[in-house]
């Protein structure tokens, strides 16, 4: 089964419709202009050989390639293969805020898929650790225990949004203790083990999440975290049945207004044994770096003897396919061949 290391590239498919919508209209109306202005005998004479037909095939395989290097760069895989590995790492688990609030336009195109983003920077520069992904609002949910696989891991990530937890609104208590009985061993010795949380940390259940982080950080867990939005504030906004976006509106008819809590965060950072805070705001932040200089370089142990999934890559075909079509296109010319 064909799958997408990348799938987020495919949304610029839609762009190649209107494109060739266009080139088909501009082709027709360039026939339809020489048909009008020009007579058949001197068009013959001003541009010898034109063939109209060329022109709009020209244009069809270039809107081809484009869509061919499109699939490229999602970076179509099959063919899995279960291999037996022995790496040398820690356990690492991600844990991303999907409430509503993650939604907020503060960062484009919103807090959540700019989250996702930093996490796939950060899964580029991993090599040997064990990673865990836990997606919360209200309730918290286990998306992936610890693995090795890290192409499945990426595709749990990718499918990230405010489904993928069982319930509405903000708990980060019981998203760290989710990290903590549900993913880490509780009984394993200290060290060895992170926490990676991006939110916007507005905790509207009342969860005790410092309680949580400061429990985490007497078993020897590192909380690291990502404070992601506005800290002034920002309009939630939501789109409607036709498209358009408009403010998600509280009991009282009032704006629901979104917030980054860095206090609760950063308290919750201090809990625990080199825990860090990252106040990005509404700016950006390079997780991969952060990664490689907070837990690559950091002490790591064995393994038992694992199994990762590794599938096998097919950008190849679809680069390939693209200069192909390209290389006809620049062939063909406009102008029939003549002996």
């Amino acid at each position: 089964m064909m799958r997408f290391g990348e799938p987020s590239w495919l949304d610029w498919l839609w762009a190649l419709a209107p494109m060739g919508a266009l080139a088909a209209w501009s082709s027709m109306r360039m026939a339809r202009g020489m048909r009008t202005f020009v007579a058949p005998p001197v068009l013959e004479r001003m541009a010898p050989g034109r063939s109209v037909f060329r022109v709009v095939l020209r244009r069809v395989l270039v809107i081809a390639a484009l869509g061919a290097i499109v699939f490229g760069l999602a970076r179509p895989i099959g063919n899995p293969k279960v291999r037996g590995v022995q790496p040398v790492g820690r356990d690492v688990c991600f844990v991303v805020d999907v409430s509503k609030s993650m939604l907020a336009g503060d960062l484009a195109p919103n807090r959540l898929e700019r989250a996702k983003l930093w996490v796939r920077d950060a899964l580029r520069v991993i090599k040997g650790d064990r990673v865990a992904l836990v997606a919360f609002a209200g309730l918290p949910s286990v998306q992936v225990p610890l693995t090795h696989d890290y192409a499945y891991f990426a595709l749990m990530l990718n499918d990230l949004s405010p489904k993928s937890a069982p319930r509405g609104g903000t708990n980060l208590g019981d998203a760290v203790r989710a990290a903590m009985g549900e993913v880490f061993d509780e009984g394993q010795a200290g060290g060895f083990r992170d926490i990676v949380l991006i939110t916007d940390g507005e905790d509207l259940e009342s969860s005790f999440p410092v309680q949580a982080a400061e429990a985490a950080g007497q078993a020897g867990v590192r909380l690291i975290v990502i404070g992601i939005g506005s800290e002034r504030g920002t309009v939630l906004q939501m789109r409607n049945e036709q498209g358009r976006l408009e403010p998600v509106k509280d009991a009282q008819g009032e704006a629901v207004v979104t917030r980054l809590d860095a206090t609760t965060l950063r308290d919750m950072a201090r809990m625990t044994p080199g825990g860090r805070f990252y106040q990005v705001g509404t700016g950006d932040i390079r997780l991969d770096e952060v990664y490689e200089s907070l837990i690559t370089e950091a002490s790591q142990r064995q393994f038992e003897d694992a199994q990762a999934t590794v599938y096998e890559e097919y950008f190849q075909v679809c680069m390939g396919l693209a200069l192909v079509l390209l290389s006809v296109e620049l062939v063909i010319g406009e102008r029939r061949w003549r002996r």
